[in-house]
């Protein structure tokens, strides 16, 4: 920390200083909490951020910061006193990084000012705003306001209720400690497979221990969050960290229930994968329509404005999110019904309440679709088809034939050939080559949905259509197959797969696009491999093992590239630091 004699020895202090550091401005006379501090200047998401009397600024900002600076400097003549009082009528712009920040607004660099609540952040300039300034400071609690911002503001009944109030302290204690969220966040995932592990016993004691360790195992995917804002220490490794790892539990969970059930006697593989796929689809609906309209012009619904409504009464705020069965009530059931019940019912019991919560979300979002006057933008667009995850054979089809929808909407021509794939898939007999041609029209069809951009109403639909065709479609072929682990491995297939999916997601979220095209066409498109399984069922119908073998090649095959590269990306990512405040699913 060095001290500055003025705005014109500011600059030149700042220019000494390497330019892969952060920096920061304080005004000597700053009486505030050590949290508003915190909240301006150590947060790491925003390249530029301010609170009244000090400014921070990310190495990319600092030569936008230098020239503010400058100009600053020469406004108000070095040595010349900082405040100007008729300067601005925001007190906080009158002291020199109030100043700097207005300048660096105006060059189009974006500063973060963080709402304070009731802590207090002021450069008093007389005996009077001194004493009151001084005054709030003694009459709230910082450690009370870090504390409750460490939760998140929209969570779930039973995350709010039954986990936040404790996990907040084990978040400071950890904090204490110098412990870090992906610290948090790996012994989460530990904690999680050793639960996996434990159901996987087919025991009564067990299943049990499962229960209770996969409580404890959200305990702490709750605490890493909180640690996260405790200490305001994000990261786009973190975030990367914190989402994956949330699906990569519950999926390995469902797994250990599976083998823990065939060892009681009992198979239930089939409805394993049909949870994992059910839940795949619900979040990818989330996604896709998220995605469609955030950034919508005109973005106006009457059903939104319902929405907005309902909020303003209490009780039905925490009605509808108990509704979506988030991740704290889902893990709750889960845990208990593992302890109380069986295998079989855990996953009737997700299959029925997922079901009713999809139904539920996605009427909502077709009610809003189609009632809302938006202009969706070329960036929408954009990430519903890198959503789509369309290969090259969609992608030829797209090319050649960009005008055969006709008067087709996107959504139509998608469920059209969803329904051809997976009747087929169904209906016709196992093995049959006449599921490998409802296959080629699946490939025409996808790439016909995507010959448009999609900006439609209800182009959102079209990659949860494509992610349910070829997620059911594995699932259906490996159950009809009679194979032995046929349906273990198409498990593990649609585990890699979705893995791929959820990636994209959370690139798109950081602002850095989908995966490289090499990626998507390396391991098919959804259409390929879709169609890939199809022929693998229909070649190796004759043989005894043949198409577990396929399918857990198929699986290891795409494990392995889009694995390989997603570590690359994320440990090598110039994404900005997030920290995934997260859907309630």
């Amino acid at each position: 920390m060095q001290t500055a004699a003025d705005a014109g020895d500011a600059a030149t202090l700042l220019a000494a200083v390497p330019a892969g550091r952060r920096v920061a401005l304080v005004d000597p006379r700053f009486v505030g909490h050590v949290h508003a501090l915190r909240l301006g200047l150590t947060d790491p998401r925003f390249p530029a951020a301010t609170v009244p009397g000090a400014l921070t600024a990310q190495p990319e900002a600092r030569g936008a910061l230098l020239r503010a600076l400058d100009r600053t400097a020469a406004a108000v003549g070095a040595g010349a006193p900082v405040v100007e009082p008729d300067a601005d009528p925001a007190p906080e712009d009158r002291t020199v990084p109030g100043r700097i920040a207005v300048a660096l607004e105006a060059e189009g660099t974006a500063v973060q000012r963080p709402a304070l609540g009731s802590l207090v952040a002021a450069v008093p300039t007389d005996p009077e705003q001194q004493a009151a300034a001084e005054a709030g400071l003694a009459s709230v609690d910082d450690e009370a306001v870090r504390l409750r911002n460490a939760v998140k503001a929209h969570d779930g009944f039973f995350t709010t209720y039954c986990i936040s109030p404790y996990s907040r302290y084990i978040a400071r204690w950890c904090a204490r400690r110098d412990l870090t969220p992906n610290q948090v966040t790996t012994a989460s995932l530990i904690t999680a497979l050793i639960a996996a592990g434990a159901a996987a016993t087919g025991t009564r004691g067990g299943y049990v221990a499962a229960g209770i360790l996969l409580l404890v195992s959200f305990v702490l995917d709750c605490t890493d969050g909180q640690l996260a804002r405790y200490s305001l220490r994000y990261s786009t490794m973190g975030a990367w960290l914190d989402a994956t790892f949330d699906r990569a539990k519950e999926y390995a969970y469902y797994a250990g229930l599976a083998i823990g059930a065939v060892r009681g006697g009992d198979d239930v593989w089939v409805l394993a994968l049909g949870a994992m796929v059910l839940q795949a689809c619900r979040h990818v609906v989330d996604f896709s329509f998220n995605e469609a309209n955030h950034d919508a012009v005109a973005n106006t619904s009457p059903t939104a404005a319902l929405s907005d409504k309902l909020d303003n009464v209490g009780w039905t705020v925490w009605v509808r999110r108990m509704i979506v069965l988030p991740i704290g009530e889902r893990w709750a059931m889960i845990a208990v019904l593992t302890a109380l019940t069986t295998p079989r019912i855990v996953f009737y019991a997700l299959l029925v309440g997922c079901s009713l919560a999809a139904c539920y979300t996605t009427a909502g979002r077709l009610l809003r679709s189609l009632t809302r006057r938006a202009s969706r933008t070329d960036r929408a667009a954009r990430a519903l088809a890198d959503l789509a995850d369309s290969g090259p054979l969609a992608q030829g089809v797209a090319t050649v034939a960009p005008g055969l929808r006709g008067a087709f909407t996107a959504p139509a021509v998608a469920l059209l050939g969803t329904l051809v794939m997976i009747g087929g898939a169904l209906l016709l007999p196992y093995g049959s080559w006449l599921t490998v041609a409802a296959a080629a029209v699946y490939v025409l069809l996808s790439g016909l949905a995507v010959a448009r951009p999609l900006k439609g109403a209800l182009d959102w639909l079209v990659p949860p259509f494509f992610r349910a065709a070829e997620y059911v479609t594995i699932l259906v072929l490996a159950a009809r197959s009679d194979v032995p682990h046929a349906v273990p491995a198409a498990f593990g297939l649609v585990s890699a797969v979705a893995y791929h999916h959820y990636d994209t997601v959370y690139r798109i979220r950081g602002g850095t696009g989908a995966p490289p095209q090499w990626l998507v066409r390396t391991i098919g498109g959804h259409e390929g491999r879709t169609a890939l399984v199809a022929v693998l069922a229909a070649v190796l119908t004759h043989t005894s093992s043949g198409f577990t073998t396929a399918l857990t090649a198929l699986a290891v095959a795409v494990a392995l590239v889009v694995l390989v590269e997603s570590i690359r990306f994320w440990v090598s990512s110039s994404a900005p630091a997030v920290h995934d405040e997260g859907e309630l699913a």
